[in-house]
């Protein structure tokens, strides 16, 4: 293998190592959606970005070592995604699953803590959806995409056979 391969194939191994590490630094850190992010996520998320990526590229600012970075980022990301869909343990170590957030009126805070939310975010996310109060939210969860879905009191739940309460985890945060 000549030096110029061996680099490459460094870059190609760095970025592998560097994307799983963020993976699990993301997922032990919380779940927030994009659209969730305050200024010290984003600022963060920022960053990490200019932190990591000259090791990524092993010091290397060559066109090859970008190309050779960027499509190890795009095949780790697409196996990630077909591990997700074939296996609900990638699936649940990527997405957290979901989470009730209030139940019958009451915020389980210990929930909240768990995916990085503030009561103040279930009550932002409540007024976006015309819920004045908390006593009016029959349960509030977030999703596994990071969104947020309230069920007022007064509205009937409809369920699917494919959205039973097996799948909604109410367990406090540890």
């Amino acid at each position: 293998m000549n030096s110029t391969a061996s680099g490459l194939a460094i870059v190609a191994f760095h970025t592998f190592v560097i994307y799983v590490f963020l993976l699990i630094a993301f997922r032990i850190g919380g779940q927030r959606r994009l659209g969730q992010l305050n200024v010290v996520d984003f600022t963060s998320i920022l960053l990490l970005g200019s932190a990591v990526e000259t090791a990524m590229v092993n010091a290397n600012t060559s066109l090859p070592a970008g190309l050779v970075s960027a499509a190890t980022l795009l095949i780790v990301n697409r196996g990630i995604a077909v591990l997700s869909t074939r296996f609900a343990y990638a699936r649940q170590f990527c997405t957290h699953g979901t989470l009730l957030l209030v139940h019958d009126g009451k915020l389980l805070e210990g929930n909240l803590r768990r995916v990085g939310l503030t009561p103040e975010d279930v009550i932002q996310a409540l007024r976006e959806r015309s819920v004045d109060d908390l006593s009016q939210v029959k349960f509030a969860t977030m999703e596994a995409n990071g969104s947020i879905t309230v069920v007022p009191i007064n509205q009937p739940i409809l369920r699917s056979k494919t959205s039973q309460s097996k799948n909604l985890r109410s367990h406090p945060a540890h």
